[in-house]
Parts: C-alpha cells; structure tokens; sequence
C-alpha cells in the first residue's frame, strides 16, 4: 500500500546533493518500487505535476511525472539531446511552496531511462512535458528553478525568507 510521504523543503541539503543511480540490481528491488508507489501517491495528494526522490528524502536517481495517460515513473533519466529552440515559462516547486519564476528551457529533448518494470525505454518529449520532465532531473542533479531564473513572478519574500534560514532537514 502506498503512503504520502513528507516533502523536503528548501533549504533541505538533500535537495543541492548530486543523486546516486540505482544498480541495475536494483531496479526491480521491493524497496524501489514501494518508493516509486510512495512518491505517485505524494505527488497527487500535493497535486504536483512530477516529484524527484530527493523532494522525499531520497538521493536517488527516480522521478515520477503525471501524464494524460497517468503516472510514469523514470529511474536514471538521462537527456540525450535538447532542441535549439527554447521557450519561457512559469514554474513552481514542492519545495519551494508558493513560489514562482519564468525558466528558459528547450522544447523538445530525447532521453533514456528505466520504466517502473526495469525496462529500458527511450523517447522524445516535447512541450510542457519536456519541461516537467527537466525540472525533474535537475532535481537529481541538485539543481532548483531558483537557479535557472533572475524573474520571480510570486514569493519572492518568502524565498528570501527560506535563504535566510539555516541548512537543516525542513518538510512538510
């Protein structure tokens, strides 16, 4: 049975590390695809568009996006290529709550990765997708929207509020 997990908020530092690949061993582990039902079921009760391990506390490579399809899940997501053509919009963060700034990103990107089953899959993804999807695996990289923007349309005092705070384990 899934739960909903706590979401690690920024300042978090598990939130700057790098995160680890999973082993090929791993994949089809039972704690692995306990996470992956935990992290779907956070991102709905959030409702979030794409939650990244390390938003619960996890420094692995796993992201989960919600598609007109329903969830996917992606372990060890690597972008292949990006298109030239790039495209600015709003994006938010479960870990910044109420806070939001415009990002550049590039439209279409190709990528591997592992289904939730272990399979290797590749395709492209284009539009909003594409962007939910590199927001993700910025996220496994210890990279935050703040970083990608100079424009922050909402909550710029309570970010200023959160980088004042000390590094420490904040959730919610």
């Amino acid at each position: 049975m899934a739960k909903v997990l706590p979401i690690k908020i920024y300042p978090c530092p598990v939130l700057r590390q790098k995160a680890r690949e999973l082993k090929t061993e791993e994949l089809q582990s039972q704690e692995i695809k306990q996470l992956i039902l935990n992290m779907e079921a956070t991102m709905k009760a959030r409702d979030g568009i794409g939650l990244a391990a390390p938003q619960v506390g996890q420094s692995l490579r796993i992201i989960v996006i919600s598609t007109q399809d329903g969830t996917i899940a992606l372990v060890n997501p690597k972008i292949l290529r990006k298109s030239w053509k790039k495209e600015i919009l709003e994006e938010g963060c479960l870990s910044l709550p109420n806070i939001f700034g415009m990002v550049k990103r590039p439209q279409t990107i190709k990528l591997i990765a592992f289904n939730k089953d272990g399979k290797k899959v590749k395709f492209e993804a284009v539009g909003y997708f594409a962007r939910v999807i590199q927001h993700e695996i910025d996220h496994l990289d210890g990279v935050l929207f703040i970083d990608k923007t100079n424009d922050i349309t909402q909550g710029q005092k309570e970010l200023d509020r959160l980088k004042s705070l000390p590094l420490g384990d904040y959730e919610y």
